[in-house]
């Protein structure tokens, strides 16, 4: 997430003014973590390119509606979810739901085998492979724990920040992050199992 400080720094009543070199600094902070979410959330460049346009084309034409009550950054991170959410639902109108909820039922599916990945060295975390395993593992969640677990778990949100980009309760915030971090360990779970088993052979 962009640094607090940075945010201070912004002047609002300046971008609400019509302050053109004010707005290009709002975009300059925020186009890169709005460009990694649409990104990851549509996984096409082009998709992603469109998301980030859109975003600061509608943020500048209502900004004078921005009354402040979240930060700018939470406000901006909204419309490019609704962004990319839209998206999403022109390639397949029926399997996309904004206001997905992940219920925890007895009887839904749990994680199984996981791994205890504690003792392999960090170079492990970091290099390209363990990278694009973990890119393939986000993939492979649902829209709603998707958006959730970016949020949160990469651009730094707090559940607050979140829950008012998204329009969800917090409640709902802690359970589909909860969901999605256990499906993407299960899902790395053998990969990590097997480079332990080699680290320890090594």
């Amino acid at each position: 997430m962009v640094e607090t400080a940075q945010q201070d720094n912004l002047s609002l009543a300046a971008i609400q003014a019509g302050d053109r070199a004010e707005f290009a600094r709002l975009v300059d902070l925020y186009s890169a973590p709005i460009y990694r979410l649409a990104l990851r959330i549509l996984g096409e460049p082009r998709d992603a390119e469109d998301v980030l346009q859109e975003t600061f084309i509608k943020a500048y034409r209502h900004l004078k509606d921005f009354e402040g009550r979240s930060s700018i950054s939470t406000w901006l991170y909204r419309i490019a979810s609704n962004e990319a959410f839209m998206a999403l639902r022109k390639r397949k109108p029926e399997a996309v739901s904004v206001d997905e909820e992940i219920s925890t039922v007895d009887g839904e599916r749990e994680p199984v085998q996981i791994e205890d990945w504690c003792c392999l060295p960090e170079a492990e975390f970091l290099s390209a492979e363990s990278r694009e395993h973990l890119d393939l593992a986000v993939g492979n969640l649902s829209p709603a724990l998707k958006m959730v677990f970016m949020l949160r778990d990469i651009e730094g949100l707090s559940v607050r920040e979140t829950a008012e980009s998204l329009h969800i309760s917090e409640a709902a915030v802690k359970t589909r992050l909860l969901r999605a971090r256990l499906q993407l360990r299960e899902e790395l779970s053998q990969y990590y199992g097997e480079r332990l088993k080699e680290v320890k052979q090594a």
